[in-house]
């Protein structure tokens, strides 16, 4: 088939490789895009799939908490200049606090908003206030008797997280941490085991035949080594604490007796694309230049 300039672009930007390594990736691969970035790490020249970065969408996270509640909700605008606009900003707060009585996203829309109507009915007239399209998206909750912490960064970044045992302190240092380096798991039980199936292939596509070589059980050590560094990536136990980089957060975990029992994190327009438009472009095919 043939290889297209945006093909060539969206596999650029979804493992960060070169232009003609992501078009001979393409080649290869008849054009599938997944294929395609399994190639390129099995050659060393990807990382990772970072299509889950392309997150465009405006708006805000918000978040409440009450007596063993805590909640958090995406609520989203076109621009953002509305999501800095009071109007907004009021409605998204009245939003979480309403979610707080609420057990999902369908059932907020019912729910009495703090100022009177339902949530559904406000969201209505601030899209008449605004001049946008506003969605109340997500939402997640934990209700718990354990320690439960909500960290907001910026308004685009909301972590809940819950542990037992420890303190308050250490459930919002572990928010933070949670929000800055994302970790898909809380400990290796959780990592899928195809996944580290996959991880094992790619590691061994990549070694030189001179590692291949070697005896069964040092080339096992030397992908046992690669893959539990790759674990300690992607769990949160594994990774070094943001508020103490010497530790990991398992050890600090473990010298205050507590356990992550659960965690949620959302971004502001995680998974949704964005149509940008090129004015430039249209200037020019209206006035008949392109």
């Amino acid at each position: 088939m043939d290889i297209t300039a945006q093909m060539v672009k969206e596999l650029r930007e979804r493992s960060g490789a070169g232009m003609m390594e992501c078009k001979k990736a393409l080649t290869q691969n008849n054009g599938d895009m997944d294929a395609s970035i399994e190639w390129l790490r099995k050659q060393g020249l990807a990382k990772a799939d970072k299509k889950a970065d392309r997150v465009a969408a405006e708006g805000r996270i918000v978040l409440a908490q009450q007596e063993g509640k805590a909640v958090l909700v995406e609520v989203n605008s076109e621009t953002d200049f509305v999501a800095k606009d009071e109007n907004f900003l009021g409605f998204a707060e009245n939003v979480a606090k309403a979610a707080l009585a609420a057990r999902d996203i369908e059932s907020l829309k019912g729910t009495p908003y703090p100022t009177g109507g339902t949530v559904e009915e406000a969201r209505a007239a601030v899209i008449a206030k605004v001049g946008e399209n506003v969605q109340v998206r997500r939402m997640v909750r934990i209700d718990s008797a354990n320690t439960v912490a909500g960290y907001l960064h910026g308004g685009r970044i909301g972590v809940l997280v819950e542990i037992k045992g420890g303190s308050a302190d250490l459930a919002r240092g572990l928010a933070m941490h949670i929000a800055a380096m994302n970790p898909p798991h809380i400990a290796e039980k959780d990592v899928p085991a195809e996944f580290i199936a996959k991880e094992k292939e790619i590691e061994l596509a990549k070694m030189s035949e001179k590692d291949k070589s070697k005896p069964a059980e040092i080339l096992e050590k030397i992908i046992s080594g690669k893959i539990n560094k790759i674990i300690n990536d992607v769990t949160l136990v594994g990774q070094p604490y943001v508020l103490d980089t010497n530790e990991s957060v398992g050890n600090v975990l473990k010298k205050e007796g507590a356990e992550v029992l659960s965690f949620h994190r959302l971004v502001v327009g995680e998974g949704i694309e964005k149509v940008v438009e090129d004015y430039a472009a249209e200037v020019m095919k209206q006035a008949g230049l392109a």
